[in-house]
């Protein structure tokens, strides 16, 4: 079991993005998904409304934990407890 948190980066070890490392941005824990800051990058058709413009924006898509590794170690690791 991998301990992921937001803010936590990991690097990308299998899939289009292969290499890359990012910044977890959001985790979706029932689905086992990441969005992970400028990787696996869509895009998206947006109709214009009152609020924005519309157009084709680019933004990131879930990637599964499986194909990720955790490189930020200080913060992931588990408090160890001391001798009693």
């Amino acid at each position: 079991m991998m301990l992921l948190k937001k803010g936590t980066s990991v690097k990308v070890i299998s899939g289009k993005d292969k290499g890359k490392t990012g910044e977890i941005l959001e985790i979706d824990r029932k689905e086992r998904r990441l969005k992970i800051k400028s990787i696996n990058m869509v895009k998206r058709h947006v109709k214009p409304t009152k609020e924005n413009k519309g157009g084709i924006i680019s933004k990131e898509n879930y990637i599964h934990q499986s194909n990720v590794k955790n490189i930020d170690v200080k913060k992931t690791e588990p408090k160890k407890k001391g001798k009693k």
